[in-house]
């Protein structure tokens, strides 16, 4: 069952790159939205969503596409200062993805901003932050 939840999973993101490749062809296409949602402590997943962004950087070009990750449930360990992914959520940080916790779950978690890798920035609620994104227009993905 997890193998199909996978195979569907990059199947649908191969989708939404080819569309977001072809309006990236046309001279007149504006800049290209993208909101990945992150909400399992699974290293696996977090990898799985640096790829996406990455990838999405590079087909489009990275001046081209604004990308942000949302996170919040679980998924916010990965974003603690001992976090398994955490040189490379530096790393994409440092490639211009927006990466923001919430802060209902970090609350909810009791940590605070020292808690969470150096330059993480946060939303009161992540999934009021996918919702506003979608409003203005960003694609909304979740590996």
């Amino acid at each position: 069952m997890k193998f199909i939840n996978w195979v569907g999973a990059i199947l649908a993101f191969s989708l939404a790159l080819v569309s977001l490749h072809a309006l990236a062809s046309d001279a007149s296409a504006a800049k290209e939205k993208v909101v990945i949602q992150v909400s399992d402590a699974d290293p696996g997943k977090w990898n799985l969503a640096l790829n996406n962004a990455k990838n999405v950087q590079q087909m489009l070009g990275a001046d081209n596409v604004d990308l942000e990750i949302v996170v919040y449930g679980p998924g916010i360990s990965m974003l603690k200062a001992d976090s398994a992914v955490g040189n490379r959520v530096d790393e994409a940080k440092k490639s211009n993805i927006t990466i923001v916790a919430c802060e209902n779950t970090m609350k909810a978690m009791k940590l605070t901003s020292a808690d969470m890798l150096p330059n993480t920035s946060f939303v009161p609620a992540g999934i009021v932050e996918i919702i506003k994104k979608e409003r203005a227009g960003y694609v909304y993905i979740r590996p």
